[in-house]
This record gives structure tokens, C-alpha cells and sequence, in this order.
């Protein structure tokens, strides 16, 4: 489950699902369960699970197969996390921080136009 830590949702799935990996609790092979699933499991949204689930293809560590799911990868086969997948997952980071920032701009904007709407009567 998705903890409000100030995380995003999507990094702590992919902390898990990695961890998992590399665990072995989630063998080379094996199909990670389906983005609904995930969704359900995690009780995020279909978009948070599919960005978690593209931090770990970006580092290499699971695989999908057109029409039949993801798969974890042989970690033998794996290429080590590169500048690459760091930078994919800094860029989804700041995206996802723009715009939570944007909401609470908005948010701001909305009290502030309500409070000088009531001084003026």
C-alpha cells in the first residue's frame, strides 16, 4: 500500500516491486501481476502503477511482452542502472512534483480570490 510520506505513490511501488525482484520473491520469469491488480494491491491509481512499472523497465529489471503481460528479467541478462534510468526517473520525479506544486498554486489562488471577494462587501 502507498504510504502518504511524501514520496510519490509510484516510487515507493517501484521500491517494492524492486525489492521483491531482488529478493527473489519475484523470480526470474515470473509475470508481475496486472496494472488493475497492481492498482488494487497498491490502492493507487492505473497511471501511478504503469510509472512504477516504467521506472523498472527503464533499469532493465522486468520485461513486457506484447499481449502477455510484464516479466521479470534474468538479473544475469539485466544491464546495470546507467545515468540513463537515473535521469528517466529524476525527470518522472520533478513532473510529478510540478505538478502537485501547480495544484496548490491553484488551491492558493482559489482561497485568495474567495478572502478579498469577502473584504469588499
Amino acid at each position: 500500500m502507498v504510504e502518504n510520506t511524501g514520496r510519490p505513490g509510484y516510487l515507493q511501488i517501484a521500491d517494492d516491486l524492486r525489492t521483491q525482484i531482488r529478493g527473489g520473491s519475484l523470480a526470474p520469469g515470473t509475470p508481475l501481476p496486472s496494472t488493475a491488480q497492481l492498482a488494487e494491491q497498491y490502492d493507487a491509481s492505473l497511471s501511478v502503477v504503469k510509472m512504477a512499472v516504467g521506472i523498472l523497465r527503464n533499469e532493465g529489471l522486468v520485461i513486457g511482452q506484447q499481449g502477455k503481460g510484464v516479466f521479470v528479467r534474468d538479473t544475469d541478462q539485466a544491464p546495470a542502472a546507467d545515468l540513463a534510468s537515473e535521469v528517466t526517473e529524476l525527470r518522472s520525479a520533478v513532473q510529478d512534483l510540478s505538478a502537485r506544486l501547480a495544484k496548490v498554486e491553484e488551491q492558493l489562488a482559489t482561497s485568495t480570490t474567495r478572502r478579498s471577494g469577502r473584504s469588499s462587501r
